[in-house]
C-alpha cells in the first residue's frame, strides 16, 4: 500500500509523467476528465462494478470506503443517467474518501465542484437512476483497455487518469522523478540556446525527409 507521502509524489509529479515514466501504460481514455480541471487526486482504488442506470451498489460501496479511498467504478459508460450527485458526494467527504472516478456520468456538477470534490467522469446527465440492481465491490475492473485491480494507485489531473499498480509504486516515482529532471535539463538547455530536435536527437531523421 502506497503510503501518504508517496501519494503526495504521485499527486505532484501528474497524470502525464507517471504515465509516461512508467512505460506509457496505465493511461484511461481521454474520454475521462475532471469536471473541475484544478482538481489533482492520488489514492487506492475501491472499485466498483455497477449496473448501467442504477447507484444501488453506490450507496454500499460509499460506506465500506476507508478515508484516502479514490472510488473507482464502471458504470458502462452509460451516458443517459448520473448515478452520482451531491448527496453521495457530501457522504463520500464525511468519509473522507478522496475522490470519484466513474466510467459514467454525475449530476449536480456546479454544487460538486463547489464542494471540493475531486470527480472523474465521461460526462453529464441530469437524469435519474435506479435503486434495485446489485453489483460487486472490490473486483477487478476494466476500462478501456486498461485493468484496474482494489487497492491500484489512481493518480489523476486536468490531463487524465493513469493508473499504477500496487507493486509498482516505488518504482513508478522512482521513474517520474527521473524524467522530472531530465526534462528540467532540456528546459534549461532550450532558455541557452537549444532546439527539440537537438535534444531528442531528430536532425537525421528530418533530414531523410527533406525537413531541412
Amino acid at each position: 500500500m502506497a503510503n501518504e507521502t508517496q501519494l503526495q509524489q504521485l499527486r505532484d509529479l501528474g497524470a502525464a509523467t507517471v504515465y509516461e515514466a512508467q512505460g506509457a501504460k496505465g493511461a484511461l481514455d481521454s474520454g475521462m476528465k475532471p469536471i473541475d480541471p484544478t482538481v489533482r487526486l492520488a489514492g487506492p482504488a475501491l472499485t466498483v462494478d455497477a449496473r448501467p442506470s442504477d447507484n444501488l451498489i453506490l450507496h454500499y460501496a460509499a460506506q465500506k470506503a476507508r478515508p484516502g479511498d479514490v472510488l473507482v467504478v464502471d458504470a458502462k459508460g452509460f451516458m443517459e443517467a448520473g448515478p452520482w450527485g451531491d448527496v453521495l458526494t457530501i457522504q463520500a467527504m464525511k468519509r473522507g474518501i478522496a475522490g470519484l472516478v466513474i466510467n459514467g456520468c454525475v449530476r449536480d456538477a456546479n454544487l460538486i465542484i463547489d464542494l471540493g470534490f475531486p470527480v472523474f467522469c465521461r460526462g453529464l446527465s441530469i437524469k435519474g437512476t435506479g435503486k434495485n440492481q446489485p453489483g460487486k465491490v472490490n473486483v477487478p475492473i476494466v476500462m478501456g483497455d486498461v485493468l484496474i485491480n482494489p487497492g491500484d494507485i489512481i493518480v489523476g489531473d486536468r490531463d487524465g487518469l493513469v493508473v499504477v499498480a500496487q507493486g509498482e509504486v516505488e518504482s513508478a516515482i522512482a521513474s517520474s522523478l527521473a524524467r522530472e529532471e531530465k526534462e528540467a535539463k532540456q528546459r534549461k538547455a532550450i532558455e541557452e540556446g537549444a532546439t527539440t530536435a537537438d535534444l531528442l536527437n531528430l536532425t537525421e531523421t528530418l533530414k531523410r525527409f527533406g525537413l531541412v
